[in-house]
């Protein structure tokens, strides 16, 4: 009995005394027990909050993480998206803002923290195709998270380079990183343990010499598939005796821990906004506390899924895309300030410290501005900007035309049929459609809309466009092969449609900066709007774009995302270091508007 109180105040001492930057740059041991984590070779406990650099812009990394630190963590968790630094075979980017991750765990470092990597090569996180390049997607029959040789050659250039980066930080060369992920929930998807078993070794190959855990949900199924011998088994969540109960008996030997506890949980478009209950909440992170288990935040902060990164799920209700927002209802939100679940968090941690040990105090709150009002104009029709067409006897998907995100113009001429219902088999994922350049209506894969009837024209060649976005690639399930624009047949009538002209629209930040202005509008709509505002003072705002209904928000040439109108996101969230003192710019691609609307500036959200 003695023993155990000697080793549960050890625990405290160092969940309460965080290592300083210098201490950590000494060596420290972390190595897997049969039952606990050992940090120079006594127990620790993770109290982990996690956190992801591609949702945060750079300047506000070490804010984020000093929430962290003060809300009682003394580790963090961070996912590494594939395809936010491959978006291109064979082109890395480990170095540009907030894709520069050796400058994140710099300062998780410098914070006398420690860091649990979860770097994939697939993640979920509600981000694009589960961190997957969809360049792979130009493969036609490929199969992913397998040992298809396409994807594993892919995976492992992905791993090797990454080895690079993460090296110079593993505990093991003085730096902050404990523990290394093994994909994740693959138990969740399949069940080739020679996959998973291949990728451990490919981090051993390239010199990750850090112990390995896994994570997958707390069933029989999902950890038998998931798991593999000799690494730390993380349960999705763990919050229950019986999961630890049977994660120990299928993965015998050693530590397990609640790799995601879920504070809040994700929002789809057309839903009310995910409140979890902050008392169930508070019931599991005391269980995890009162018996010593160690626990990752999932999340703590979730940022904002700025430009086209926001995934989509797949189930019983179809197609269904993330928002822009992911504020998750975290401790810390969106903009970085905390909330209740932060306060009630901080002092049931703090009940656990030592006597006399307290938590920092909490970070100031970055300064968040109002704009009274923001007027736009007319800046271009998207019509006036269509590049030179390619022509294709039967429509394509983006990526066989290699385009990744944005949209796709479909345009053909009617011969034969003329009007009826016109069919789009599969698409994916929205579409206006038009007649003679008249607005004809949507097809929408989120509500299994895919047809429409085509009027009678009097044009002799009628001429049909099919304007196609391309919305969240699907994160999770057995559906992450999810091909965008027309993936199958257009009908009209039954008919097949032939010979396309198709026009490429990625929305890159290049395309929107090379846009001709014309000022005009022909009442088609699918048009730019533009316009400048001052500002006195830099700060957060939520840009209100409640009078819009669908479309893509620039600031300063930076993509914040997507607004619906269908809620339940209506402002998105523009960090103020994206914004200047003095003049800057907006621009607004609108599916359906044809004349501009005003735009607000507010502190919040809601």
């Amino acid at each position: 009995m003695r023993t155990r109180y000697i080793m549960f105040f050890l625990i405290i001492i160092q969940m309460g005394s965080l290592p300083s930057a210098k201490a950590q740059r000494a060596r420290h041991t972390f190595r897997l027990g049969e039952t606990e984590f050992l940090l120079n070779d006594l127990p620790f406990q993770i109290i982990s909050g996690e956190m992801h650099p591609a949702r945060i812009p750079a300047e506000y990394w070490r804010h984020r993480i000093r929430m962290a630190k003060a809300m009682g963590c003394n580790t963090i968790g961070v996912y590494i998206f594939w395809n936010y630094h491959e978006a291109e075979e064979g082109i890395y980017d480990f170095s540009t803002g907030n894709r520069n991750i050796q400058e994140f765990f710099r300062l998780v470092r410098d914070e006398g923290m420690w860091l649990l990597v979860r770097p994939g090569p697939y993640v979920c996180a509600e981000w694009e195709m589960g961190g997957i390049p969809p360049y792979l997607l130009r493969i036609p029959d490929i199969s992913l998270r397998s040992m298809d040789a396409r994807y594993m050659s892919a995976a492992e250039r992905y791993m090797k380079r990454l080895s690079e980066e993460l090296k110079p930080w593993l505990i093991t060369r003085g730096g902050p990183i404990i523990m290394l992920q093994i994909e994740n929930e693959y138990g969740s998807y399949g069940t080739d343990r020679n996959y998973m078993a291949r990728l451990k070794e490919i981090w051993l190959k390239n010199g990750i010499d850090v112990p390995f855990f896994t994570g997958d949900g707390p069933t029989d199924y999902m950890l038998e598939a998931g798991t593999l011998p000799g690494c730390a088994v993380g349960l999705d969540p763990g919050n229950a005796p019986s999961h630890w109960e049977l994660a120990g008996r299928i993965n015998p030997g050693v530590p397990v821990f609640s790799s995601e506890t879920y504070p809040g949980w994700l929002t789809h478009w057309g839903e009310k906004w995910a409140r979890p209950d902050t008392a169930t909440l508070m019931r599991e992170v005391r269980f995890l506390m009162d018996n010593r288990k160690s626990f990752n935040l999932y999340v703590i902060h979730g940022g904002t899924n700025f430009g086209f990164t926001a995934g989509a799920n797949s189930g019983n209700r179809g197609y269904e895309p993330h928002v822009t927002s992911y504020d998750y209802d975290a401790p810390v939100d969106e903009q970085g300030r905390p909330t209740a679940k932060y306060t009630a968090l901080r002092e049931l941690i703090t009940s656990y410290l030592p006597k006399g040990k307290k938590l920092p105090p909490i970070p100031e709150p970055i300064p968040a501005i109002e704009i009274p009002v923001i007027g736009l104009g007319v800046f271009s029709p998207l019509w006036d900007n269509l590049p030179k067409p390619v022509s294709s006897v039967q429509p394509k998907t983006f990526e066989a035309y290699g385009q990744d995100y944005g949209l796709i113009l479909y345009k053909t001429e009617l011969i034969d049929q003329k009007k009826g219902t016109l069919t789009v088999a599969d698409l994916h994922d929205y579409a206006t459609v038009f007649l003679d350049s008249k607005y004809i209506g949507t097809l929408n894969r989120r509500e299994g809309i895919n047809s429409i009837e085509i009027p009678e024209s009097s044009s002799a060649k009628p001429v049909l466009e099919l304007l196609v976005e391309a919305m969240g690639r699907i994160n999770f399930g057995q559906n992450l092969i999810d091909r965008k624009g027309i993936t199958d047949s257009v009908t009209l009538n039954g008919l097949t449609l032939t010979n396309w002209q198709v026009y490429n629209l990625p929305m890159t930040d290049k395309f929107v900066y090379d846009l001709r202005s014309s000022a005009k509008t022909t009442g088609k709509p699918g048009i730019f709007f533009k316009g400048n505002f001052f500002i006195d003072k830099v700060g957060d705002t939520f840009l209100d774009v409640s009078n819009y209904k669908k479309g893509i928000v620039w600031v300063n040439g930076r993509n914040l995302g997507r607004y619906w109108n269908i809620g339940p996101q209506q402002r998105l969230f523009c960090p103020g270091v994206w914004l200047r003192a003095g003049l800057n710019e907006i621009v607004v691609f609108d599916f359906h508007l044809t004349h501009p609307a005003p735009v607000f500036g507010f502190t919040t959200m809601d």
